[in-house]
């Protein structure tokens, strides 16, 4: 008996040592690698109803290359606004690889009531670096008649790292006892800690419709980004504007127009649109700045009613 009480500290140790060992081996043949993240919810049905033509795809495109993107997120997009952005940026030889860096999900069916009877409306995402085969996730739903996903694609030649991007509904409505939307980030978190349990990496963009200081994203936020501004944190991923002392630190920029039910905490518009980042994955700095919506599209007074998110970060992949 006295043997076993010995054996069992002894076993628990070798397993403690196995484990580091393991992490380590796993540490040092990652790659570290500096990303820049672009996001917009650019409103292409509700305000420009599928137009290509109307300034908002050049807009996008002028500022994709302007910020030296490595990854783009749109929400709130139509398919022909997705091909003329495909279409524009292949001209400009911003992808390495023209022939397979953007994908596409539709979220509601064509109709003539979305985007001007031009087509599926939906989310998309572009990388400068060559993909691989993309997967769609298809949220809870909120009882609407849009079916929300998530929508990654590794890369080619790094196919553990993967980029993805999100639309969240803004519905609290309580289905399967919870509200909506935390149903559906839920299904987010848990399905970017089965990619990490896996040895992937990655990095997520969208509109949450969500303030960082708000419950829900909890369980995004890791406790190290807790501050007044954003209090509660329970998750395992930074926000790449959280660590801003100058705009609401762990809370960062606006990037939505119209008032909210809930004020920020350091007053102003609200932020509802992030870029995640597992924070096991960082391997120095990162920051995050919204940008003016531009004014140079034809028929409103500004191109969206988001501004776009840029966000750089330094992380290690598989």
């Amino acid at each position: 008996m006295r043997l076993g009480r010995r054996v069992l500290p002894f076993v628990a140790a070798v397993a403690a040592v196995l484990a580091t060992i393991s992490w380590t081996s796993r540490s040092s043949r990652d790659s570290v690698h500096t990303y820049r993240v672009w996001h917009w919810n650019i409103a292409g049905n509700a305000m420009h109803h599928g137009s290509t033509t109307d300034g908002l795809v050049n807009a996008a495109i002028n500022s994709i290359r302007n910020r030296n993107a490595d990854f783009v997120s749109l929400n709130e997009v139509c398919h022909s606004q997705f091909k003329a952005l495909q279409k524009g940026l292949a001209d400009q030889n911003w992808p390495q690889d023209t022939a397979d860096f953007a994908r596409f999900t539709p979220t509601r069916s064509a109709s003539p009531e979305i985007c001007g009877g031009t087509g599926d409306y939906g989310i998309a995402l572009f990388s400068r670096h060559s993909l691989g085969a993309s997967r769609q996730y298809a949220l809870p739903s909120d009882g609407t008649s849009e079916q929300r996903k998530m929508l990654c694609a590794p890369l080619r030649d790094t196919p553990r790292m993967k980029f993805c991007t999100v639309h969240i509904t803004t519905s609290n409505a309580v289905h399967d006892g919870a509200p909506d939307n935390y149903r559906q980030i839920e299904f987010v978190r848990r399905t970017l800690d089965a990619f990490d349990r896996s040895g992937q990496a990655y990095l997520i963009a969208g509109d949450f419709n969500a303030q960082p200081h708000y419950a829900r994203l909890d369980q995004m936020y890791a406790p190290s980004a807790t501050t007044a501004n954003n209090p509660g944190n329970a998750g395992n991923h930074r926000e790449l504007d959280d660590a801003d002392s100058a705009h609401c630190p762990g809370y960062g920029e606006w990037t939505a127009l119209g008032s909210s039910a809930v004020p920020s905490p350091c007053g102003g518009r609200a932020k509802v649109d992030q870029i995640f980042v597992r924070e096991s994955r960082l391997a120095g700095e990162y920051d995050a700045v919204s940008l003016a919506i531009p004014t140079s599209c034809t028929g409103v007074t500004r191109c969206a009613d988001h501004r776009v998110l840029v966000g750089t970060v330094r992380m290690r992949t598989p």
